[in-house]
């Protein structure tokens, strides 16, 4: 599992380190990984041409250090100091002592042209606001340039803890974190600007408490909490799970909601709606009613709301159940809030940003742009388990913890009816008897991981997706060796 906590945290961990350890090691500990990550990337170290972008703080002197390092190597290393008199000095003297040089300002983008390698060292972890104006123009040239660009702990202009970018940022190829992931290198839209993610250990692991600000489950951890049947196993005992959904003007969502369901691993399926047709044409095994959600009989969880339609009376009485309820689409919109937050059976809400923002009272935008202090908000305002969809999805529980974030997300699920397959996928796992918390991420997961195999580079659909999870499922037991 990897790992991110704040910048507060982060910071108290690293004086706590340094109090032990001799002045500079620390720093000097950082600068050997950024430039082991640096030679890397660059494959040959000799002859190549690395510019720095130095500003005031320590990630500036990270930079210099490591350029240091790599002048030392054979490289042609120019420092572009944003604020000079500012600048390291102990890292500018190691520079200079390895043979490198010091460009102005004025002579930078004409270097960044010829660079095969730009280090951003601007803006460390507690840059607020995006680039400043003097910077700005240096990170676009470096976007345009040929040179790779590697961020120092994280992208300058992105705000570490929340994921937001605020304003012009670098856009980096590989970022070269310190000790622990920050919130800004996991979460969208600051994520995009990381580009590929190395963690560079520097003793700071023992100094940062259990209990981090995020969460990312790899493919062990999912294996994990996966639901396997025993030799005792029937399908009641491997969950039933009710499935309210579909109308006359979307059928469609009912029967991809139950194949969610039905390919995540439920025992058995009971629908409820006005799709039964359609729904037993393409899955006979699905045990139907038309008698409404209290007189299905009984299951261990219920998903409510994809294709709904205006049903309010069928969203309302599946809230009035003892068992973990999972709403999505029509049926966040129609749930009652005061209702929800009643409950004292486990509820997961799954909502995409822009039904967020209409649950929150803001926009699409705004939902987008602070993922991490909406999924929040939102799970504690409705006191469920919320999973905002999203490039990244975040699971939240209302009483605080870490946010799971997760990691196989792919822009092909961008596609109609991928939300109802989720919904069915994460109701079989409730029904399994995952905490809300674990089948919402387990389920998200999953889903991407389909998403991904489904997909293959080329466009499907949600039906492609669904027949796609037990794939996915075995990906993830064969690569932990069960």
């Amino acid at each position: 599992m990897r790992i991110g906590y704040s910048v507060e945290t982060v910071r108290a961990a690293e004086r706590a380190l340094m109090a032990r350890l001799p002045e500079g090691a620390l720093m000097q500990r950082a600068a050997a990984g950024l430039a082991a990550a640096c030679a890397d990337l660059l494959g040959r170290v000799y002859g190549r041409r690395v510019v720095l972008l130095v500003g005031s703080g320590d990630n500036g002197g990270d930079a210099l250090y490591a350029g240091a390092r790599l002048a030392r190597r054979g490289a042609g290393v120019a420092a572009v100091l944003l604020a000079p008199d500012r600048a390291h000095p102990g890292g500018l003297a190691a520079l200079r002592r390895a043979g490198g040089s010091v460009v102005r300002t004025d002579a930078a983008e004409a270097a960044i042209d010829r660079a095969d390698l730009v280090v951003d060292g601007i803006v460390g972890i507690g840059g607020k606001g995006g680039l400043r104006p003097e910077a700005a123009p240096l990170a676009e040239r470096a976007a345009r340039s040929r040179a790779a660009v590697v961020a120092v702990d994280l992208p300058s202009g992105v705000e570490a803890d929340s994921g937001e970018v605020l304003g012009e940022a670098v856009r980096a190829d590989l970022t070269v974190t310190f000790g622990t992931y920050k919130p800004g290198l996991l979460i969208d839209p600051a994520r995009e600007h990381a580009g590929t993610v190395r963690l560079v250990d520097i003793g700071l692991g023992p100094e940062l408490p259990d209990e981090p600000e995020l969460e990312v489950l790899q493919h062990t951890d999912v294996a994990g909490l996966l639901p396997l049947p025993t030799a005792e196993s029937d399908k009641y005992r491997r969950g039933v799970v009710g499935v309210a959904a579909g109308s006359a003007r979307y059928p469609g969502a009912a029967v991809l909601a139950v194949a969610g369901a039905l390919r995540g691993g439920a025992g058995a399926v009971r629908y409820v709606g006005p799709a039964r047709r359609e729904v037993i044409a393409r899955f006979p095994e699905t045990l139907v009613s038309d008698q409404g959600p209290r007189k299905a009989g009984r299951v261990q969880a219920w998903v409510v709301g994809p294709g709904a339609g205006d049903d309010a009376a069928t969203v309302a009485e599946v809230l009035e159940t003892d068992v973990p309820v999972l709403i999505d689409a029509d049926g966040l919109r129609l749930a009652d809030r005061d209702a929800v937050r009643a409950r004292t059976a486990p509820t997961l809400m799954t909502p995409h940003a822009g039904e967020a923002a209409a649950l929150l009272g803001t926009t699409r935008e705004e939902v987008e742009g602070s993922r991490l202090s909406s999924v929040r908000e939102l799970a504690a305002r409705y006191r469920a388990t919320v999973l905002l969809k999203g490039s990244t999805t975040l699971v939240a529980d209302p009483d605080g913890g870490p946010v799971r974030v997760n990691p196989t997300g792919t822009p092909w699920l961008a596609t109609a009816g991928s939300g109802d397959v989720l919904s069915g996928l994460a109701g079989s796992l409730l029904a399994a008897g995952l905490t809300a918390r674990d089948a919402g991420s387990v389920a998200a997961y999953l889903h991407g991981l389909a998403g991904r195999l489904a997909a293959r580079g080329a466009p499907v659909g949600a039906h492609e997706v669904a027949e796609a999870v037990p794939e996915a499922w075995r990906d993830v037991r064969g690569r932990t060796g069960e």
